[in-house]
């Protein structure tokens, strides 16, 4: 399922976000993330550039996410402070890597090695979240549906952001 990200009412274009599950948000940028893994490592050496940007891009979106919206509420609301803690330093290690990636080329030596090495590390903390973190804190109290809508404003900032950085470089 794709979510909906823009509603009209009375006729005027407003900025609103459908409610939307901000777990199942996350799962599908799951599945999106291990699809350009996939593509990846399938592409020819000219596609790869573009498709690590599209992943690097797509993983850096989804952790600034979960670690300023729905990390901190699964915190507080289920009191896994360990569960929480390997998840933010899970991210940590991939924004290191995704930091030397960027300065990088696809077609250098080395990059195929630690592209596949990040996709690894993402795989187990996808792995991870679904088994184990998603699971524990929809049993919690938390409204997940205005998260939803906080989550994809924040994506929809993100990745005007991203295009008009891509725009001007």
């Amino acid at each position: 399922m794709t979510i909906q990200k823009r509603v009209t009412r009375n006729h005027h274009d407003v900025d609103e976000y459908e409610a939307v599950h901000v777990l199942q948000l996350l799962t599908e940028d799951h599945r999106t993330v291990e699809q350009l893994f996939a593509s990846f490592d399938e592409a020819d050496g000219r596609a790869r550039q573009g498709i690590a940007d599209d992943a690097l891009h797509a993983v850096e979106v989804h952790s600034a996410i979960e670690e300023k919206l729905v990390y901190p509420a699964i915190r507080k609301a289920t009191g896994e402070e360990d569960l929480v803690d390997e998840a933010v330093e899970e991210h940590h290690v991939v924004k290191f890597m995704i930091k030397e990636l960027h300065k990088m080329k696809a077609s250098v030596r080395g990059y195929r090695a630690k592209f596949t090495v990040l996709s690894e590390l993402v795989n187990h903390h996808i792995i991870a979240e679904e088994s184990e973190m998603f699971p524990k804190a929809e049993q919690s109290g938390v409204d997940w549906h205005t998260l939803g809508r906080e989550a994809l404003k924040m994506k929809d900032r993100m990745m005007k952001s991203s295009r008009r950085h891509r725009r001007a470089a």
